[in-house]
């Protein structure tokens, strides 16, 4: 494996370490600290908010300081973050638990720039194999988050508070490990010869390319619904009786689900392209949604959230993978951020809505409404497919 894309697959697993436990134990230590139920989710909302904002300030920072840099200073912040979010605990304040999220989220923005990175290192023919492996160094994290909250719970003080202190350290193994990166220079895969260059383009004008808007549509709606279930997820299985053991585990195998395809996503990307892919992703994704409308047995929560992860990993790989295809190198700062941005805009939103839904609906509703954005991205990647099909030219990057 590449020495960097190693590197970022570390990268990753530490920051999605940090990402599911803090989406194991969030939504139930906001209900313990918050002033009513409404307002669970709304630190982990804070959360994506901060990496929201932060996406297109990160990508200047990238491209003027460096992704090394960038990466080292993020991780930073986001130890800094855990360590608010332990003191929020210890000192039952649910105004420094939710703030704390604004550093953290720095971190999580950051983390959406890894796989970008990995592609930017290895040639043109490895770069969606890449993006896949540096993913896949969520597999990690998925074992080692969720155990992480069961282990150290109740180790000192209150619940999680030692859990914090450790993702703190966690998240400054994080920044040692983006000192160690060697990238290549950021603009250097640009064209060289002044006969090839050209203007980056607006973010108006990037969505008018096929390829790079479907590529956004289908990161955001898998994104959006993987996030709106996930974060709904705890809540529900509380209201359905079921403790933290149980939820942990469920929360653990979805993590499994998301990442360890990652060592075959790009694989499959190369051999039968990004569309059938996706399809399958889809597909995969209303399998979950039609467990979860079944019932709310334990069973029933583990096969949906199983499917619910498989279907985002090949949907956002392949979305990734799509991107980077169809964009130009000129427009690459700009594409990668506007993805960013429009994908934590419907994660924040999802998130911030989620503690509202399992508080007044059933799951099966809750599950109704997430096929909806399933459903559009599948009708969005058959009518590229057709317009590929009938004028392939037409869709590729210019």
């Amino acid at each position: 494996m590449n020495r960097n894309v190693l590197l970022l697959t570390l990268c990753q697993a530490t920051m999605m370490t940090s990402v599911s436990l803090v989406l194991s134990s969030s939504a139930l230590i906001g209900a313990q600290l918050s002033p009513g139920p409404e307002l669970a989710t709304l630190p982990l909302a804070i959360q994506y908010l901060a990496t929201l904002l932060m996406l297109f300030p990160l990508a200047w920072c990238m491209q003027r300081l460096g992704a090394r840099t960038t990466f080292v200073c993020s991780a930073l912040a986001g130890a800094l973050g855990l360590f608010m979010a332990a003191a929020g605990i210890y000192l039952e304040s649910f105004f420094l638990f939710a703030v704390s999220g604004l550093l953290i989220g720095i971190f999580n923005g950051a983390g959406q720039y890894y796989r970008f990175a990995a592609a930017d290192a290895v040639a043109i023919e490895h770069k969606s194999l890449a993006i896949s492996l540096t993913l896949s160094g969520g597999l990690l994290a998925a074992l080692l988050g969720p155990n992480l909250a069961l282990w150290s719970r109740d180790a000192l003080g209150p619940d999680f508070f030692a859990s914090f202190l450790i993702l703190a350290i966690i998240a400054t193994s994080s920044a040692l490990l983006a000192g160690a990166l060697r990238l290549p220079d950021q603009n250097s895969s640009e064209p060289s010869d002044k006969s090839s260059s050209r203007d980056s383009l607006s973010r108006a004008s990037l969505l008018k390319n096929p390829g790079i808007l479907i590529a956004i549509l289908a990161a955001v709606g898998s994104y959006a619904v993987m996030n709106l279930l996930m974060s709904a997820t705890p809540l529900a299985m509380m209201h359905c009786g079921f403790g933290f053991d149980d939820t942990a585990w469920v929360i653990q195998w979805h993590l499994v689900a998301m990442f360890a395809p990652s060592f075959f996503t790009g694989q499959l990307i190369q051999r039968f392209g990004c569309i059938p892919v996706m399809l399958l992703g889809c597909m995969l994704s209303f399998g979950s949604i039609g467990i979860g409308i079944l019932g709310v047995e334990l069973i029933h929560f583990e096969a949906a959230l199983v499917l619910l992860g498989l279907g985002w990993n090949l949907l956002y790989i392949g979305a990734s993978s799509l991107l980077v295809e169809h964009c130009h190198p000129t427009d690459s700062h700009r594409a990668r951020a506007l993805n960013n941005t429009l994908v934590f805009t419907g994660v924040t939103g999802a998130t911030l809505i989620s503690g509202s839904l399992a508080s007044t609906m059933s799951w099966a509703a809750i599950n109704l409404y997430a096929a909806l954005p399933v459903l559009l991205i599948m009708v969005g990647l058959l009518l590229f497919r057709l317009q590929t099909r009938a004028c392939p030219s037409a869709i590729r990057a210019s």
